[in-house]
């Protein structure tokens, strides 16, 4: 039986946004209703009654409410559904549903549609493809940085030069102002790192473990502390340490550590080369979705966008960099206004998801079940416990509905690019994964 009846009518607010209003059928709603809470009453235990004898009336008070507030919003979507389809509407975005104020079955949704693109012959693009592989160098640095991260340090009694580790007490003085007002600052710098301020860093070579020295440092006129910015400061520098470092060998011992229970050298670097393949690939795609997307964007710049698809595209992306940055330490609240820097890139986002969704639709392409399934294990292979991280998205339908969508987008990025003008560009990986 359908969810709707034929009580539909549409009406256009703006150039993208339609205003309907539809019907749910009474009768349809009380039978779906009824049937539930006969089913209920089979199963209940409630005190005081037998098992699958409990009064109707008991059934309709505990779980009435409830069940019609669940039933009616699965009629609801429906009914939306059916009248989306019988008006054959293109919906972009979620639509906003209330209840008619004449009809306590009667509801008025306001949603925005894709706009008309016109023809859209993708044969037209030129897209740039770029394509690289994983070489035995390649695994070499990696393994080179691996070391890196298990690296120990040993206090050396000598002078400092680049690569080693100083532990250091500093203060500074600039004009009339010393900082801090009273004792010093302590901290830990790798020369040629970049965690402190290069001059300082290169001030600290050749000093050895208990040498003083003051160095005058030229900070840039935006320097992150105020007093500095743009002034030469006097830098007050003591070495209380320094390290040099020590790298592990590749040993057993070693692979051992990164799981590798054989602790087999080619096993390890296969292993590594699969990794590194994994990050390689999803590099490329990105470059290919930003690739076709910048072609989609300049041949469709003219088409007008849903402006409240846009609107809240831009205020998610505020959200996700205001948190972001709280995740960095820093507070950062968002103003009602504070979406608006990020308009122009949300309606270019916006732009790109309508197309791809429209290229599909028209063009028939479906989610290719061997493709997801893949991205589902190359996800799940990044984790310890990979076949739970597997049964966790098929649990989850919003999760699962998350990776469909992205695969899903990745099939017609992957169609559009096998269609257009295409030249291909050779990369090293480290140029491939630098975004």
């Amino acid at each position: 039986m359908p969810a709707a009846d034929n009580r539909v009518s549409v009406e256009s607010v703006g150039s993208l946004e339609r205003r309907m209003t539809f019907s749910l059928p009474a009768e349809r709603l009380d039978d779906v209703v009824s049937g539930r809470l006969r089913e209920i009453a089979r199963g209940a235990k409630i005190k005081g009654f037998r098992p699958g004898k409990v009064p109707a009336k008991v059934i309709e008070q505990r779980f009435g409410e409830q069940v019609r507030a669940e039933v009616l919003d699965g009629m609801l979507r429906e009914g939306f559904t059916s009248a989306v389809r019988e008006s054959a509407l293109q919906i972009a975005g979620s639509p906003q549903i209330v209840a008619a104020e004449d009809d306590a079955l009667s509801y008025v949704a306001t949603f925005e549609i894709v706009p008309d693109f016109g023809e859209i012959d993708v044969a037209k693009l030129q897209v740039v493809r770029h394509t690289a592989e994983v070489t035995d160098a390649d695994i070499d640095t990696m393994i080179g940085n691996l070391q890196l991260q298990r690296r120990t340090w040993i206090p050396v009694d000598r002078a400092a030069q680049e690569g080693d580790a100083v532990e250091l007490e500093t203060w500074s003085q600039v004009g009339d102002e010393r900082l801090p007002a009273e004792g010093v600052e302590r901290g830990v710098t790798m020369i040629g790192s970049g965690a402190m301020f290069p001059a300082i860093e290169s001030a600290l070579v050749g000093m050895k473990a208990g040498d003083e020295k003051t160095a005058d440092i030229e900070f840039p006129a935006d320097w992150r502390v105020p007093q500095f910015a743009g002034r030469t400061v006097q830098v007050h520098l003591k070495a209380t340490k320094v390290s040099e470092s020590s790298m592990p060998e590749v040993d057993a011992e070693f692979i051992k550590s990164f799981g590798i229970k054989s602790g087999d050298l080619d096993q390890f670097r296969a292993d590594i080369r699969t990794n590194l393949e994994r990050e390689l690939k999803g590099a490329l795609m990105t470059r290919l979705r930003r690739e076709v997307g910048e072609q989609l964007i300049a041949a469709y710049s003219a088409v007008e966008m849903p402006p409240k698809l846009v609107e809240n595209e831009a205020r998610d992306m505020a959200r996700q960099t205001a948190e972001q940055a709280r995740r960095q330490g820093r507070n950062v609240e968002v103003p009602a206004d504070g979406h608006v820097p990020f308009l122009d890139a949300a309606r270019k986002r916006v732009l790109v998801g309508l197309l791809v969704g429209e290229i599909a639709r028209r063009h028939q392409l479906q989610l290719d079940p061997k493709r997801l399934n893949e991205t589902l294990r190359l996800i799940a292979s990044t984790y310890e416990e990979p076949q739970q991280v597997i049964d966790l998205y098929r649990n989850d339908q919003q999760l699962m509905a998350g990776l469909q969508a992205r695969v899903m987008e990745e099939q017609v990025i992957d169609w559009i690019a096998e269609r257009a003008q295409h030249t291909e560009q050779s990369l090293s990986f480290s140029e491939a994964i630098r975004q």
